[in-house]
């Protein structure tokens, strides 16, 4: 396994349509296992080829119990329902941008040895399916904002701000 450096938007690799995994051998096994290393060490969700510059369909995901889950040649076979939230990636770092995606998604894919598989998952994993998915057709999260991005500290001022607004006997989230 070895570390690979995450291509940055700009980088033109990341606006290409990826390939299909034709080969399910040594050299695939290489490239999930780089990908899952370079995944952990960068403390994200997801992370798809073309984000360490290759263009293959192939990408790995996280799922509710921080399992790794590696998908070969994914599709998305069903989506239902809608959630709105912050989003952010890895080629794009320190930047969030507010995104809609559906609350339940179902891909279809290959594993490591070509075997065909059906996952599913909601909320958080189903935006990663699809995030990550559509870095295998040269897309970045960012299109689907309304083009204002922020930075971590950005967002924390403006949950801040609203949590003031509240006033100081009220906390997010609860009811009184």
């Amino acid at each position: 396994m070895a570390l690979r450096k995450i291509l940055t938007q700009g980088d033109p690799t990341l606006g290409k349509v990826c390939r299909p995994v034709e080969k399910f051998d040594r050299k695939l096994h290489w490239l999930l296992d780089d990908l899952k290393e370079t995944l952990e060490n960068a403390g994200g969700v997801g992370l798809a080829a073309p984000q360490i510059g290759i263009l293959r369909r192939a990408v790995i995901v996280m799922d509710a119990q921080e399992q790794m889950i590696e998908l070969v040649n994914p599709e998305i076979i069903h989506a239902e329902g809608e959630q709105e939230g912050w989003e952010g990636c890895l080629s794009v770092p320190n930047q969030y941008g507010w995104v809609t995606r559906p609350n339940s998604v179902t891909v279809r894919a290959q594993d490591r040895d070509g075997n065909f598989f059906e996952v599913s998952g909601e909320e958080l994993v189903a935006r990663c399916f699809c995030h990550e998915l559509e870095h295998l057709e040269g897309h970045l999260f960012v299109e689907h904002t309304d083009g204002q991005l922020y930075s971590m500290e950005e967002l924390d001022a403006m949950e801040l701000e609203q949590a003031e607004a509240r006033g100081p006997h009220r906390k997010r989230g609860k009811k009184r």
